[in-house]
This record gives C-alpha cells, structure tokens and sequence, in this order.
C-alpha cells in the first residue's frame, strides 16, 4: 500500500521563465496559491529557461525522493511550440536520466478543445474591473503573441468570448511575433467610434511584453490596462482542474480532489 504522506501526485507547474525577476516570483506567488487552495499536494515550480529548476529536474528529485508519478502543468495560455515540443523534451530528459516516474502532462490554462475555461474568463473580468470600473466600450485582448496560427486562434476565441460576455467589441493585440501591437488595436477601436478603450492583459505574470503593452496602449488613449493574472484564486482553481483532468484515469482517487 502507498503511504499516505505519497497518496497525492506532486504537482509541477512549467512557466516559461524570464529574465525579469517579476515574472518568477509570480509563479512562485501562484504556486504557493495553488498548494493552498488543495492542502496534502505537493506544488512545485519549475521554469524552461532563465530560471533553476527546470522541469527536468524537479521530476528527476520526486523520483529520488519515491515518488512514481507526477502530473504536470504548463502555465501556458497556447499550446504553441512551448507545450508542443519543450514540455515533452523535458519528461524525455527526465526519464532519459532514469527517474522511475510516470508523468501525465495537463493541458494548457487556455482554451482546450476549443473551450474557454470559465475560470480563465473570470479571472480576466476581474482584472479588467480593478484597472478600470468606470466602464468602457472597447475592449483589446493583449497576448504575448505566437507564429501558431492555431495558437492565435485560440487567443481569438477568447477575445470573442470575453467580448461577448461584456456586450463590447474585443479586438486581440500581441506583443510579439505578430502583429498588431496593443497601441494599433486601440487606435483602430477609437478610430471605429469607441470613446473609452481598456486593455485586458492575456498574461500569467509581469514583464517586459506587459510593461510594452501598458505603453504602447496609454500612448494611443487607452483609458486603463488590466493587470495579469498572477496568482488570482480563479487561475489556481483552473490549475487544479486541469490536474484533476489528467489524473482521472489513473486508479484511486486523488487525495485532496474536489
């Protein structure tokens, strides 16, 4: 029989990682919040680039420390190359370096399948109300931006959920990769009649693409930019969902899974 203290997967969350100390201590601040949110499971972060530890080697330490299995989640809102190729290099590594541990791998925090999490959408409106609750009538959808077309269309589908939501147009921005910049989506919402543009912020955690947002969008009349979501309770549930998705088919249930 496991031990109870082993009953629960480790979780692993994957953030792309920056060279803005920002962007880490978010993952760190929704890491923390995810562990409290589901009390017995391990939470643990890793970073695919400028930050220690990597994935790799958060799962090669579980398994040393006896621990068979592991889910792990991509803090990711597209499944772009990232999710596609550097997520499974990672678990490759790992077990290429023999860790003993079975891992299953959550989808991304965006949409899945097509379907908008209503956490994620939550979590958004309640940005968007904090940076501005005087109201607007225009909205941009600001992204880190992706050469996936599919990717970009699943930001899309946000946007035209959101939009529809809050009864406005919602036009997508994106602060690399592809155009248009958040500034140019402003301008063309207030070209198009809308006197007051806010800008909902598509990101998990601060950094340079969010400071460029905030400017290039007060630059063109913007009336406010949101926030990210960092470590909203409404992203760490969504967290949790996708964990409890991936573990489903294992046998038993999950300790602590609500």
């Amino acid at each position: 029989m496991r031990p109870a203290h082993l009953t629960a997967p480790p979780v692993v969350l994957v953030a792309h990682g920056s060279r803005d100390p920002r962007a880490a201590e978010a993952t760190r601040a929704l890491t923390r919040a995810v562990a409290a949110a589901r009390p017995g499971t391990p939470v643990l972060p890793s970073w695919l680039d400028h930050t220690e530890p990597g994935p790799a080697a958060v799962l090669r330490d579980l398994a040393a420390a006896g621990r068979d299995r592991a889910v792990l989640v991509p803090l990711l809102l597209t499944a772009a190359y990232h999710r596609r190729v550097d997520i499974p290099a990672a678990v490759a590594a790992a077990r290429g370096a023999g860790a003993p541990i079975e891992v299953r791998v959550t989808d991304v925090l965006g949409p899945a399948d097509g379907v908008v999490d209503a956490g994620l959408l939550a979590g958004l409106r309640r940005r968007l109300a904090e940076a501005e609750p005087g109201g607007y009538d225009g909205l941009v959808l600001a992204a880190a931006g992706t050469r996936d077309p599919r990717a970009r269309g699943s930001v899309g589908r946000v946007a035209a959920v959101l939009g529809a939501e809050l009864g406005v147009r919602c036009r997508v921005s994106y602060a690399s990769a592809a155009p248009p910049g958040a500034g140019v989506a402003v301008a063309k919402l207030r070209a198009g009649g809308a006197r007051r543009v806010a800008v909902v912020a598509y990101f998990l955690a601060p950094g340079l693409f969010h400071d460029g947002v905030v400017a290039g969008a007060a630059e063109a009349g913007a009336v406010a930019v949101a926030d990210p979501l960092t470590d909203l309770p409404e992203l760490a549930e969504l967290v949790l969902r996708r964990v409890d998705a991936a573990v489903a088919g294992w046998c038993g249930p999950v300790a602590g899974s609500r």
